[in-house]
């Protein structure tokens, strides 16, 4: 293999390499574009339903119609808050999916431009040296299977984790309706 080979081989890795930089700047810069925008209409919203909460609340009469007021005030913050949590988890689920095709598609070109120079150098590595080249197809051949593996025990994990939180935001949902449909009723009794 010629020096001028290499030398644009390594310059073809190399751009390739910026031009992967680069898309996943953009892609990094899109998520947080998406959740700054998500941030601010959640701050924006939390700021109404808080002073329309306030104005409802100082309507209350007697003490009973201001713990009604509160257990109806409470739902949909709570609605919204668990609104808000599934879109900055759908946001992140995304920028990670995006990452990990991203580093897959690399990875993959890094191993078939390193397959190809090795190729290219056993074709004019002197005689003899073919068990050497096999051992090295080989170690790549087991890297690539534990880097598959790796990569979905992670993916399995991270599904994992996702049912958890969701299972997890639904107990806590059906737990504070039940805490508020008690605080409705013994409001109502009182």
């Amino acid at each position: 293999m010629s020096a001028i080979a290499t030398r644009e081989h390594f310059a073809t890795a190399h751009k390739a390499s910026i031009e992967t930089f680069a898309t996943l700047t953009n892609k990094a810069f899109a998520q947080f574009e998406r959740l700054s925008a998500l941030n601010v209409n959640a701050a924006r919203s939390a700021l109404e339903d808080s002073l329309t909460a306030v104005q409802s609340l100082q309507s209350a009469k007697n003490p009973q119609e201001l713990i009604a007021l509160q257990a109806s005030l409470a739902q949909p913050m709570l609605d919204k808050a668990i609104a808000y949590g599934r879109s900055v988890q759908e946001i992140t689920s995304e920028a990670q999916q995006e990452i990990t095709k991203l580093f897959e598609a690399q990875v993959a070109e890094i191993n078939k431009t390193f397959a190809d120079t090795l190729e290219r150098a056993a074709k004019t590595a002197p005689a003899g040296s073919e068990p050497v080249f096999a051992a090295i197809k080989s170690a790549m051949a087991l890297s690539s299977n534990v880097y598959d593996s790796v990569s979905k025990a992670t993916k399995q994990v991270a599904e994992a984790a996702e049912a958890n939180v969701a299972a997890a935001t639904e107990a806590t949902v059906e737990a504070v309706k039940a805490t508020s449909a008690k605080t409705t009723a013994a409001a109502k009794a009182a």
